[in-house]
Parts: structure tokens; sequence; C-alpha cells
């Protein structure tokens, strides 16, 4: 009887040693959340291609942990519904990791999913609220609104000698969200709102937007909304006349605006948390890798996805194997530098609520351009 027992144990060993073996050589997957068609497919696309060429280096290089990544992309659509239901069908699909959305209403929406199955997701969505939830399991890739306001607000007082301002914002989580932080952070700087201006998301004309900042005669304009839109108000302000410093965040003077605005983009100021025209060598040989692989120049979406899923290689190795809540609480608090791993780009850090922190840039487009004007330091550095 014990020699039979013993038969059975080897017969299954093994059985399952091939299958252990087989799960360890498997590839790794992670699914794409992302809004590849509606009003975010530009940052959603951006997003999207800046994973994909990440994956396409580490997959070159032998994996993670010698296994290859197989990632899949799915189209939000720009609608937080579809978003929730994809991330679903993530999870059911045993990813992971998910990366995206990229707009706040939609990841909002659908990091209840990814929460329920432990499942660590990225986020290029920007508003606070995105992190204040306790979610443990999701992650920015860019700065929370109520970090990078206070650099924007203190700008907009030391650095355009504005007393007043005018504020433009789209009408949805996002801009709400951003309104309140920027209110918030100029009422702290002594700069007083003298015009608070909400638009539509989707937004055509701006006409009605740029002759109430015009009328109101504040100092300088904050503009803050979705890409094209942004491009929209840029040329109508043009049209107009405008000739007050005009200031933003990332999504004021990012590649697909200047594309849009033309030469009415030129002189418009913003702090942007990542940009392809930062001297950094990393972020150099991105651009040049980006532009090469899809014959275009990437905007900070693209360099989120990318430096994301290098983030996600870095963490996984140092823990040693790809377990999605292993991940998730090494994570928080992670540390990493760029000179040990280039794909992050910046030396990045990520606190308990999952919100990064990096040196950021107040960048003006001169020329078509975006140029570095300041370099600011973390905000743990101060």
């Amino acid at each position: 009887m014990k020699q039979l027992y013993a038969g059975l144990a080897l017969a299954g060993a093994a059985l399952c040693a091939p299958l252990l073996a087989g799960a360890q050589s498997a590839p790794i997957k992670i699914a794409g959340v992302v809004e590849l068609s509606g009003a975010g497919a530009t940052a959603g696309t951006n997003f999207d291609n800046g994973v994909k060429l990440a994956v396409k280096e580490i997959n070159a290089a032998g994996g993670i942990l010698g296994r290859k990544v197989e990632y899949t992309s799915m189209d939000t659509q720009t609608n937080p519904g579809i978003a929730k239901a994809l991330s679903q069908k993530a999870v059911d699909e045993g990813v992971y990791v998910v990366m995206g959305p990229v707009f706040s209403g939609s990841i909002i929406v659908s990091m209840a999913e990814t929460r329920r199955a432990e499942i660590p997701n990225f986020t290029g969505g920007e508003a606070a609220n995105i992190t204040q939830q306790g979610n443990p399991y999701v992650f920015r890739t860019s700065f929370t609104q109520s970090a990078a306001m206070p650099k924007v607000a203190k700008y907009i007082k030391d650095g355009a000698k504005a007393r007043t301002v005018a504020l433009i914002w789209v009408n949805n989580d996002f801009g709400k969200g951003g309104r309140d932080m920027i209110a918030k952070a100029l009422d702290a700087q002594g700069v007083k709102v003298v015009a608070d201006i909400p638009t539509d998301p989707g937004q055509i004309d701006f006409s009605g937007a740029v002759l109430k900042v015009k009328q109101s005669n504040a100092d300088a304009l904050f503009v803050y909304s979705n890409e094209e839109e942004s491009a929209r108000a840029l040329r109508e302000l043009r049209k107009q006349g405008y000739d007050k410093p005009i200031i933003g965040e990332t999504t004021l003077t990012g590649q697909k605006v200047i594309e849009l605005a033309g030469d009415a983009a030129n002189g418009a100021t913003a702090h942007v948390g990542l940009t392809v025209d930062a001297p950094q060598p990393a972020v150099k040989a991105f651009d040049s890798k980006f532009q090469k692989e899809y014959k275009y120049k990437s905007d900070h979406n693209g360099m989120k996805g990318y430096s994301a899923m290098y983030v996600v290689k870095a963490v996984t190795e140092k823990i040693g194997k790809v377990d999605s809540k292993a991940l998730a609480a090494a994570l928080h608090t992670a540390k990493l530098s760029a000179k040990d791993h280039p794909g992050v780009l910046l030396d990045v850090a990520f606190d308990q609520n999952g919100d990064l922190d990096r040196e950021s840039f107040m960048v003006r487009v001169v020329n078509g351009k975006q140029q570095v004007v300041e370099t600011l330091p973390p905000a743990s550095a101060k």
C-alpha cells in the first residue's frame, strides 16, 4: 500500500511539474482600457502607444522575470460605462495589471472593478478624488490636481505678475476638480478670480467664453480643458486679439493642441509633469524611439503609458514574482531612479495613496514647440 501511495505521489508530482513550469513561463497578461475613439481619442491613443512601445522593448530584452508581456488594448469610446464593462472583462481574463483609462470620469467609475479583483490599475486621470477614496489598487501616471495647482498658482502670481485672473474650464469631473483646486490655490496666493467660465465637453464655439474673459479685464487667463477644446479656445483668443498671459496645465500645451491651434498656441504657458522636450537623456531617447515607431511626436500621455509599463517591470522584478496583490503593496512607497531604470524616464516615488512625486516643468510654446522655461523640484525636495 505504501508503495502505491508513493507511486501516486510521484505521478502527481510529475503531472504538476509541467503545469508549474507552464505557469512560470506563460505570458504576463496586461490590459489597456483606453480611449481610442470619442472625445478622449488623442489622449488615449497616445497613452496606448506609449504602453505598446514599452512592451515591445521589454519583450525584446527578455520580458519580465523571463516571461513575455501580452498586452491587449480595448476601446472605452470615452464612455465611463463602457470603461467599467471592459475593466470587468479584463479582470475575467485574469490580467496582471490594467492600464487606463486616461479620463478622470472613466477611471472613477471603472476602478471599482479592479479594486474588487485586487489588480493594480494605472491611470492618466488627474482629478484629485481618484486617489482620495482609499483604493489601494489605483496608481497615477501624472500629478494629482492638488499637487499641480499650487505650482501653477505660484507661477501666475510670481511669473505672470497677475493679481486678478479669469478661468475657462471644462464642465466634467476633470474640469470641475481642476477648477476647485486652482481657485483654492489662487486664493492662497492672494490672486482674485474675477471671471469663472464653465464650458461644455466637446464645445466648438468659444467666442462667448473669450468675450467674457476680455470683459473681465483680468490680468491673466487660466485655461483648463481637454486638448481639442483647448486648441479651439486658443484659436478664438487669437481671433479676438487677446494679448494677456494665457496659462494652464498639461492639456493646454500638449503636442496635439499645438498642431490643432497652429500659431495661436505660441505664447501659451503651462505646468507639465511630463514633456518630450525636457532635457533629460532618458526623455530625449524616448522621444526619438516614439517618433521612429509611430511617425509622430508623442505628448505627455505617451510618456505616461510608457513610463507606467516600466514601473510595473521594475517593481515586479524587485518583488521577484508575478503577483498582482504583492505588486500593489510594493508600489506604495516605491522609489525608482531613471539612472537604474531608464524606462521610468524621471526619478519617481509613489505614496500610500497611489499619488506620484517627481520633478516637473513650466513650458512655453515658442514657434510651435514646447520650450522648458523652468524645472520645478519634487515636492519631497522642498
